[in-house]
């Protein structure tokens, strides 16, 4: 048994959440996925995961090889990498944990950019807008906006600045009351970002608690329904300056102070960090300056 293999797949099914998926990726039978982790968990004398009809769940063993797993694999991975390094031409796997929206816009741009210019990089891409620990989901690369200050555990390189809209659509300004100070957005119907730290609290000024008939984790959903006149939305510029260019939304309180939202590159804090990391960061960071000249 190859058994740097077998952990490697072992990782994979837990990260991917079925043999099925990793099976695909890696063009085999589902049973031959199966059958390798049955012969790691036969050759340590312990069970890493429970199987049923409904998927899989690790065991407390199983929890706590995974954690060692990943760190092997990352010193491996650290090894091939400065061998690369050495070569000076990028290849092997990357995989990265990008928000939802700039996934669609902005982010998707970058990345064919990125893949034309380095053909021999992998990228693994997961969208989604869940604040996911990049560690134990097994990301090498994390983007995240945020106006706070990052966790220490990592590594964050700013990208771009960006800043928050107060939005709305011209229709539903027409029939509602006016909005000419922060306070007066308590009497309307105000979207809640599912994922925003401060939950219903805007910071705008001194900041302002809102309400309304929606609640959502996505902020291209929430925009879809501003636009079609039914409530207020407070959106990062990058969701929102689209439909404000076309008419489609207008900005509300403009000249009010609200925080600049930054979007960081975020990487583990590790002692040795992969030269392709620190490549395509160095990418990111040439690619967006560009744009912003």
């Amino acid at each position: 048994m190859d058994k740097l293999r077998a952990m490697r797949m072992f990782v994979r099914v837990v990260d991917a959440g079925s043999f099925t998926s990793v099976a695909n990726e890696m063009n085999v039978t589902t049973s031959l996925i199966s059958k390798e982790i049955g012969r790691l968990e036969e050759e340590l004398g312990v069970r890493l995961l429970h199987r049923s009809t409904r998927g899989q769940q690790l065991t407390s063993i199983g929890e706590g090889y995974l954690k060692r797993c990943r760190e092997l694999l990352v010193q491996m991975d650290d090894a091939d990498a400065y061998v690369q390094h050495m070569q000076e031409n990028p290849r092997g796997k990357l995989r990265i944990s990008v928000p939802m929206a700039l996934g669609i816009t902005d982010l998707s741009q970058l990345f064919s950019a990125y893949m034309k210019k380095y053909p021999d990089v992998e990228l693994d891409i997961q969208l989604g807008d869940e604040s996911l620990d990049l560690i134990e989901h097994g990301f090498d690369l994390g983007f995240r906006a945020s106006s706070q200050i990052l966790d220490s555990n990592y590594v964050g390189k700013p990208l771009v600045r960006f800043t928050y809209k107060v939005c709305a659509s011209a229709d539903y300004l027409e029939n509602h009351p006016p909005i000419r100070c922060t306070s007066d957005l308590t009497a309307h119907n105000c979207f809640v970002y599912s994922y925003f730290k401060s939950g219903n609290f805007w910071p705008l000024q001194q900041g302002v608690s809102v309400s309304g008939s929606l609640r959502v984790n996505s902020t291209l959903f929430m925009k879809q329904v501003i636009e079609d006149g039914l409530g207020i939305g407070f959106l990062p510029s990058f969701v929102a300056g689209e439909g404000i260019e076309q008419g489609k939304l207008v900005e509300v309180l403009p000249e009010v102070s609200r925080p600049d939202l930054t979007l960081y590159a975020l990487y583990p804090n590790r002692r040795f960090t992969q030269p392709k990391l620190l490549n395509c960061i160095e990418f990111l960071q040439s690619w967006f300056l560009s744009r912003s000249l």
